[in-house]
């Protein structure tokens, strides 16, 4: 008699923890490989400790981030270099994250606003207490010193008066 295909079975059953509603533990773990494409120059600016952002020729619209078009007028946009100080517009804590930043929980993450710059960046502030967080803090980007290729190679702190 032939037998039945059949998945194997697993060697740890799921722990379950609640079933209204239903909570599992469940483990990931992955490697990727990311292209970065048209977003290498923001990347490799990141590692010269240069934070750039783009900019649309004809219509002088300015992102904090990088952007291959205009969402304005869809015109390619250009490279150019931001500021290396700006003000927190806005300011949030996490005290939940990804399984990649849970060690870092809770951390601060601000919206930082740059002079002549239509849009904002988002990034993690460091050594500032919440409760002397405030909207219009002034703020300067500061570089990891070993490039991880991320976003996370950027980070802001107090800027000094």
């Amino acid at each position: 008699m032939p037998t039945q295909p059949r998945l194997p079975e697993i060697d740890r059953g799921t722990e379950v923890f609640s079933v209204d509603p239903l909570i599992v533990r469940a483990h990931f773990e992955a490697d990727y490989l990311r292209g970065y494409k048209q977003d290498t120059p923001f990347f490799l600016g990141l590692a010269k400790r240069k934070l750039l952002g783009s900019h649309c020729p004809k219509c002088n619209y300015k992102y904090a981030t990088p952007r291959v078009h205009c969402m304005n007028c869809g015109r390619p946009t250009q490279w150019f270099e931001l500021p290396a100080e700006g003000r927190v517009h806005s300011w949030t804590v996490c005290y939940f994250a990804a399984q990649e930043f849970l060690k870092d929980v809770p951390f601060t993450l601000v919206l930082i606003e740059f002079d002549g710059v239509d849009t904002l960046f988002l990034s993690r502030l460091i050594g500032v207490e919440r409760a002397d967080i405030t909207i219009g803090m002034a703020v300067k980007a500061k570089f990891r010193r070993k490039a991880t290729w991320s976003v996370r190679d950027v980070y802001f702190v107090r800027a000094e008066m």
